[in-house]
This record gives structure tokens, sequence and C-alpha cells, in this order.
């Protein structure tokens, strides 16, 4: 059946062709599996809840009539705004409009947040862009620029809010910089979400060509309820296609975890347990409440175009498992940078497991992906990064990184594999963060350096020991098999492309010094940060002989580095080789540039290195071998073999390739 909305209709219509529902909702109650709700262009203020779930076979598909010309917005628009003083105005709002849930009383709050004064989950909006919240009306009236934002000119535009207690109203002051919100479109956002639905379990749901936008989004780390302005909440099925999603206040898309009774944002609450040991509680309990293949997972975002988040573009823990991300153009996420700490940048997930991410443009994000805990069969592959490091030269001051670092194209942190990082264009100065083990990289262009070798494993702690243990999976399952700190290395590295590119000089200021417990502040390009450790012959050798109780053997060989593996890497412009590389080119003669074009949404690479590229060995699954601890291949999820034949734009390899993504 087919049901029809259009916000012009008038109310009371049936939700035919002839008499369409006036809001989605409407429809979204009544739709059943095989349904399709058929969205008219316009403006719906609405926080849309799906009540009913689709089948595999029979899906409920929420379709735009024409492609981003329905809007849901979690935003109102007001005309009743007063002149206040100078730049200044004011808008009084009933604290009864908003319902069971204020924004402007709500704050934005969750494990690993740092912020250093409370901001809430709403926002002002001024033509569709977000204003900046202060915390103190004198802020306002005169106010100044913020440096660490991205989009430092914008930073001017700033607002306030306080309550009338005695008239229980909400008072929102906004500098709106010599427009007039009155005639200009002003509006703040009201709702928590745009398509959320509120109870669990509402399956294969489809939305497709919506444009959703300015929602009070809370929050989302892995240890709480992940709300996005749209998600599937904890379901399984779903598909985003070709939506525009922006300006939520936090997180664009969710496909992340449930509420844990007695779990949520413990760390936060509970503070005599540390966030590491209540995110392991997450996944055991998740567990024992149903958390599997059959229950969860297996969506798609696909063809979105999501950007200006608060927060993150995406984000998940748990529920985006067997899930696939394609196609999307994902950018200027966190750019404010109001909102720092953890769970920021444009993509972010933890338990990844089984995850493909590809075909993205991913730039000029806080940071590009980061693949957080349990990254176990996850591939990230023919994806274009760039300007994901700090890509501002006003930001390159150690005040603007604080809490939020450097960034990267790619970060990898805690994992043991197997996670498969193939046939992508990587043109940060920082493309890769490898806090992490079980990895292997092929066919890529890598034109920024590698960080965080060998750190980033430990929680902080000055005097004690303090290692992260994270959990290990049945291969192509949510089923916990144990738990493992990271011993670094297990790495393998197969016919990449290394570019030294120029590093600007603010950069190189910045990451003068050997860096932290976190980062070692690497802008070198190339398998260098390796250097020292161990092939896997000399590695086994460590093992030759008994270790039984009583042996003499030192026990240190369970615990050190695990080897590497290398081949067929090629080395421009002063990139560097480990110095365990193996069958290697390190050309010296050729001076390469390399430049990114994007032409009628087609993007390629500009570069004369192809000239000087030889035959390299065919890769497959059987070359890469096996992840250390999980003990499962780098294969597909259905367990069969990759051959890495076709290229970045899946153009067959012939039957001898060269290094890079490219034929």
């Amino acid at each position: 059946m087919k049901y029809y909305v259009d916000c012009k209709a008038k109310a009371g219509g049936d939700g035919t062709s002839g008499r369409p529902f006036n809001t989605i909702n409407a429809a979204a109650a009544l739709a059943m599996a095989g349904d399709e709700v058929i969205v008219a262009p316009g403006i719906y203020r609405e926080d849309v809840n799906p009540i009913n779930a689709g089948t595999e076979k029979e899906r409920i598909v929420y379709r735009s009539e024409k492609p981003l010309e329905a809007v849901i917005t979690g935003a109102d628009r007001f005309t009743t705004w007063e002149h206040h003083e100078g730049d200044v105005y004011k808008l009084t709002v009933p604290n009864s409009y908003f319902g069971a849930y204020n924004p402007y009383t709500t704050l934005v709050e969750g494990d690993w947040l740092n912020i250093t004064v409370p901001m809430h989950t709403g926002d002002v909006f001024l033509n569709g862009r977000s204003m900046y919240e202060k915390d103190a009306y004198a802020k306002i009236i005169s106010p100044e620029y913020y440096d660490s934002s991205w989009d430092r000119d914008f930073t001017l535009h700033t607002w306030y809010t306080g309550q009338d207690y005695d008239k229980d109203e909400t008072i929102i002051y906004a500098n709106f910089c010599g427009a007039d919100p009155n005639s200009e479109n002003a509006e703040i956002s009201v709702r928590a979400h745009c398509f959320w639905p509120a109870a669990e379990h509402v399956d294969y749901i489809t939305l497709s060509g919506f444009t959703v936008t300015q929602a009070a989004t809370q929050w989302a780390p892995p240890t709480a309820l992940q709300e996005g302005m749209i998600g599937p909440h904890w379901s399984k099925g779903w598909i985003i296609e070709d939506c525009d999603v922006s300006e939520s206040k936090c997180c664009g898309i969710s496909l992340g975890k449930y509420r844990q009774q007695n779990n949520d944002n413990k760390w936060m609450h509970f503070k005599y347990k540390d966030g590491a040991q209540t995110q392991r509680d997450c996944s055991l309990i998740a567990q024992l409440d149903g958390w599997s293949r059959d229950t969860i997972g297996s969506h798609i975002v696909r063809n979105c175009d999501i950007h200006d988040c608060g927060q993150t573009g995406i984000v998940g823990n748990l529920g985006s498992v067997f899930s696939v991300i394609e196609n999307c153009h994902i950018h200027n996420n966190n750019n404010k940078r109001n909102l720092a700490g953890a769970e920021t940048g444009g993509i972010k997930l933890h338990a990844a497991i089984d995850v493909i991410i590809r075909n993205n443009h991913i730039h000029d994000n806080v940071r590009g992906i980061w693949l957080d805990w349990q990254c176990q069969g996850t591939r990230v592959t023919s994806n274009f990064f760039h300007d994901n490091s700090m890509a501002r030269d006003h930001l390159l001051k150690s005040e603007c990184t604080e809490g939020l670092g450097l960034g990267e194209d790619l970060w990898i942190e805690i994992a043991h594999g197997p996670t498969l990082v193939d046939n992508n264009v990587m043109m940060s100065e920082r493309s890769l963060r490898i806090a992490s083990q079980g990895i292997a990289l092929v066919h890529n262009l890598i034109c920024g350096s590698i960080t965080g070798v060998g750190r980033g494993v430990n929680n902080g702690a000055n005097e004690y020991a303090s290692p992260r243990y994270t959990p290990i999976h049945r291969p192509h399952s949510t089923a916990i098999t144990g738990f493992m700190t990271v011993l670094h290395g297990d790495i393998r590295f197969y016919n990449n492309v290394f570019v030294q590119t120029d590093v600007r000089e603010g950069m190189k200021e910045i990451c003068k010094g050997d860096g932290d417990d976190w980062d070692d502040m690497n802008l070198t390009v190339g398998t260098v940060p390796y250097s020292g450790y161990m092939k896997e012959d000399k590695w086994k050798s460590m093992f030759e002989g008994y270790c039984g109780e009583g042996s003499e053997t030192p026990r240190d060989r369970y615990y050190m580095p695990l080897p590497v593996w290398t081949g067929g890497n090629v080395f421009f412009n002063g990139a560097k080789p480990c110095d365990i590389e193996d069958d290697c080119t390190e050309d010296t003669a050729h001076k390469i540039s390399v430049e990114l074009k994007e032409e009628n949404g087609r993007i390629t690479v500009v570069s004369d290195f192809m000239s000087y590229l030889k035959s390299a060995k065919m890769i497959t699954s059987q070359t890469l071998g096996k992840a250390f601890e999980p003990e499962e291949r780098f294969e597909n999820p259905d367990g069969s073999d990759i051959v890495f034949d076709t290229d970045i734009y899946g153009k067959k390899r012939g039957s001898s390739p060269v290094a890079g993504p490219f034929v």
C-alpha cells in the first residue's frame, strides 16, 4: 500500500494521493511491511517515529517524492524576535512549547566529553547555519573570534540562553551580526531527532532522498544510548540512502547502541570504574541481551551527503555490525570544535565487525574515520581522504589541538583485527594513526605520515599499569572469545605508494619533540615507524624450545611486539621505508607531485608517479594470512578469499600489477 504525505495539505487526510496526510508521523503510525510512504516537497517540522517494522523481503520505504526536496528538520522558525540592544535580539518561548524535552535546559553530557563550559543540546540557526553558544550574556554583546573553529569568521554569531522561572519561559539572546532574524530565516532546534524509532527492533526501514537537518541530539559515546538525527535505534536491516544530512548538534546518523539498564554513561555517573571497564561491560551485557547478526546491524548507508554535524557524521557502537557505508560525501564534521573529546570525526565506530566502508569522499573533518575497539573483519577500501588534519592554517597552535589532537585520515585504535585498508588515497599530512595490530595496508597511495605506532594502548595512569584489554570475537560473529591488550606490530604493508608531500611550517612547529604516550608527532611519510620490529622468521625463532612451567625461557616473548610483513612498496620524495622492508623501491631520482581534482562528482589524482612504478606481485588473502589474536584471515565477510585485482575505480589489474590504487 502507498501512503502520501504533503505538509501543505489540510489536516484530516486519509493518506491517499487525493487526500494526503500532512505529517509523516501520521503515515508512520500506519505503515506496515511492504508499504511505501511518499512525501511531497516541503518542510516537515517533526520527529518522525516509525512504529512498525518491515521484513527482509517487504521493507517499509519512506521516500521523498523529489530528491532532497522533502526536508525533515528538528528546528522551528520564529519571527517574534525582539530587538534587545546592538546586534542582539531576544526570543521568549514558553517552556510548554517544548513538551517533555527542552533543549535549552538539557545540557550536552556523557562519557568522554571534554568541554570546559556547560553547553545545551539546542542551537540557534541563521539561514541554516548553527551559531555559537556562550555561557554568559556579556560574551555575546561584544563577541570575540573563536580560534579553534575551522570556520573562524562565523564565530561572532553567538547566542546565550537562560530561564525565567517565575514565568516558566526559556529566554534566548542571539547576536545576528547585523541581520534581522524576523526577515532572515532564524530558527532554533526543538526536537531530539528527525527520524528515529522510539522502540527497539523496528527492522527493515528505508529512508530515501530526504534532507534531514537541525536536531538537538545528545552526545553519543559508546557507553550510552547513541542517539542520532537519523538512526535505527537498535534494529536490523535499515537503508539510509540519497539523503543530505547536516547540522545535528552531535551526530548525524547513528548506527549505534541501545540504552543499557544501569550501564548508560556509567563512567560519568559512577566514578569508581574507568570508562574502559564500563565499555567492556557494554559488549558483554549486549551479548546477554541478544546482540547478534540475527537481530542487529546489517545496515546500509549509501549515496548520502553528511556534513556540518557537531560531533560526528556517522557514529556507532555494537549496532553497526555487518553494515556497509558507501558512496557518501562526508565532510566538515566537528568543525565548530565546541564539542571536544573522543567520539569525533567524519565516521566514529566501535565494534565495526565485518563493516565495509568503501567509495566515500572524506575530507575537512577533524579526523576522517576513527575505528575504535573490536575492529574485526573491518574493511576500508577505495576511499578518497584529504584535509582531515588541522586543515586551516590558523589552527596550527597548541591551544587549538587540546582534547582533540591533530587529526588524521584514519585512526585505528586498540583493536586486534583483521582490519583491511586497501586501494585508498590518503592526502592529509597525517594519514594514519595506528595504536592497534592485525592490520593490512594494500595498494594505497599514502601522502601523509603514520603516527602513534607503539603508543596509545594504555589508559593514562601515571603510577600504575593501565593496559586496555579489548574483546576478541569469533570470526564473522558478535560472540566474544576473549580479551587482550595490544602488543603492536602484526601489520602488513604490500604494494603501497608513499609520497612525502610538503608539510606546513606550522605543522612542523607543533610536532616538535617526541610527543606523549598517545602520539609520537611523526611527520615522515613511510613505514619507518616500524623500524626495530622483527620479521616473522626472527620472531618465531624466539619461541624455540620448551616454555612450560619452570622453564628458564623468558616469558617476555609473549608480550613483545609482533612481526611486520612488507613487500612491493614504493617510496618517493624522501618517504622512508622501515629497516626490515622487503622488495621495496626507494626512488630518489624523481620529484613527485600529487594533486586531487574533482569534476562532475568524480575525483581524480593528477600525478606522474605511475611512470616510475615496476611490476609487483598480486596480493591475495593467502598473502596476508591471519590476524594474530583472533586467528582470523583477511577475507570477505562470507569467508571467501580477497584477490586485490581491481583498483580504486573497479578497473581490473593485469597479471603484473603495480603499486598504488590505480591501474
